[in-house]
């Protein structure tokens, strides 16, 4: 039989995996179906998955719920332990996972090998964390007596996880981590462009002895993921949902949650969706370290993460310097091309209709009157002949750019940088927070007041205030308005996990023994 090609590309060619994982086996769809996942830097066929339908989803759910009694009563500690050998096989297959990565996904290898770092965070962190679930003890006010009032945290069940495309390792991660270490079982859904990293970090949580049916992975193609979705947010047998995905989506998934299908159940629900996040340079701003912070915070992942700079609001004291700065060091510095490629900075789209949407963004503003300072569309892209796919968008950095155009209310999700001029504070933060999105903001200026002002007055679920980097296993990450609720990571993400349960004491009766 002959070897796949991918499996010459890894260390250890088992984490190459092309199925899906239910009670703790490796299985195929029923029906033989399967889909195939595409590399977009090439076009290339990568390999399939099974095609699951609803009767695989639910013998994924059963087996989710089967093992939970027993994993619910796993002592804190040893899901502590299980965490942190997964941790530890994530951290040591972290090469391998980075290859599957970019093969599937896109990003460049370094890029994808600080995914995985990322991924392996979570671990680590909710594994210290498992043991440390308190509850309270809370002073009776109106019960009779000397009772006494106790709070529990339980976990609250079996959870479907539903991750996206654009970090295919740390979203499961940041949810399955914290899953098992407030003691839920959990059902995985893997977005179809991305499901071969998913297999291998549950591979490698099986190898942490991770008990059967505790984990599960149903793939699906896209056409088929709506059936399995609605299969997972029916069943009696799944108490939680968790999504991160486009707001459309979620609101989908909020309402089936809520049993606006028939025999549907309420459940508890953690949806991290769209943003629109704005960027704000004022006059006083260290121009170098806003230019910085940019170049992180809107051309990561080629500008297709959740909390990507999406509106660049500069002050006009400084707008033109910090234009001309920002393009130069896209000219200078980027390089795009397959992921593979050493020398390669940005990749891919994650496909051909992701590409379409941010070319069109730059097609709108330029017809609006935006200039092109670097980047742009056809014919300099057709100039790029390693640009081999039409998956491919060149870092842009558009100037003059208004609230007419589309980049203004649209989430382009690409590597598109849309500046726009304001004068005052108040203009600023009108600007900012028109939008129905509140994911995440950046601020940048040297007064320390007016920078903790602005990030009190921004609708935002997270603000970065002089920095880029906003993400770390040990801050809560969510947003507000139609950017979803619910926090992830953090000290808060495990109670995402959890119910309060409130155990009431009565006095015991005294009688008197004269």
């Amino acid at each position: 039989m002959a070897t796949h090609p991918i499996m010459s590309k890894l260390k250890d060619a088992s984490l190459f995996i092309q199925k899906g994982f239910i009670d703790g086996s490796w299985v195929t769809a029923q029906s033989g179906k399967t889909f195939d996942v595409f590399n977009p830097a090439t076009d290339e066929c990568l390999g399939s998955c099974p095609d699951f339908s609803v009767d695989e989803t639910n013998r994924a759910i059963n087996a989710a719920a089967d093992a939970f009694p027993a994993f619910r009563d796993i002592k804190p500690r040893e899901r502590a332990r299980l965490l942190r050998r997964w941790y530890d096989l994530v951290m040591e297959n972290a090469d391998d996972l980075a290859v599957l990565l970019t093969l599937e996904n896109g990003k460049p290898l370094a890029e994808a090998r600080g995914e995985v770092v990322y991924a392996a965070s979570f671990l680590e962190w909710f594994s210290e964390e498992a043991p440390r679930v308190y509850g309270d003890t809370v002073p009776a006010s109106n019960s009779p007596g000397n009772s006494q009032v106790l709070t529990v945290r339980e976990p609250v069940g079996v959870c479907a996880l539903i991750t996206p495309w654009n970090f295919p390792a740390a979203m499961i991660t940041r949810k399955a981590g914290a899953a098992l270490a407030a003691g839920c079982t959990a059902i995985i859904k893997p977005a179809g462009e991305t499901p071969f990293t998913a297999n291998a970090i549950v591979e490698l949580a099986r190898r942490a002895g991770v008990p059967r049916g505790v984990l599960n992975v149903v793939t699906a193609s896209q056409a088929q993921t709506p059936a399995v979705g609605a299969a997972l947010t029916s069943s009696p047998r799944v108490h939680k949902v968790s999504f991160t995905g486009s707001t459309a989506v979620g609101q989908l998934l909020m309402k089936q949650c809520a049993g606006a299908t028939p025999g549907g159940t309420l459940k508890k629900v953690s949806l991290e969706l769209g943003g629109n996040a704005p960027f704000i340079v004022f006059g006083d701003a260290d121009l170098e370290a806003a230019v910085d912070g940019a170049i992180i915070s809107k051309f990561r992942a080629s500008g297709q993460t959740c909390v990507c700079a999406n509106r660049l609001y500069v002050q006009d004291s400084i707008y033109d310097a910090f234009a001309t700065r920002l393009a130069a060091r896209v000219r200078r510095e980027f390089v795009v091309g397959n992921g593979t490629n050493a020398r390669t900075t940005h990749g891919p789209l994650i496909h051909n209709r992701a590409a379409a949407k941010a070319e069109s963004h730059v097609v709108d503003a330029v017809a609006k009157g935006a200039r092109v300072l670097v980047g742009g569309v056809a014919p300099e892209t057709k100039a790029h002949a390693s640009l081999s796919t039409a998956s491919f968008v060149l870092p842009t950095v558009l100037t003059e750019v208004t609230q007419d155009m589309k980049i203004a209310s649209e989430e382009t999700f690409g590597p598109v940088a849309g500046l726009f001029r304001f004068s005052t504070e108040a203009e600023a933060l009108k600007l900012a927070n028109g939008t129905p999105y509140g994911l995440a903001a950046y601020v940048f200026s040297r007064d320390v007041h007016r920078a903790w002002r602005v990030a009190r007055a921004l609708d935002v679920g997270m603000v970065g205030l002089n920095t880029g980097v906003i993400s770390d296993a040990a801050a809560p990450f969510g947003g507000v308005k139609s950017s979803g609720f619910g926090r992830e990571g953090s000290k808060y993400g495990i109670e995402e996990y959890m119910s309060v349960k409130t155990i009431t004491l009565g006095a015991e009766r005294v009688q008197s023994r004269l």
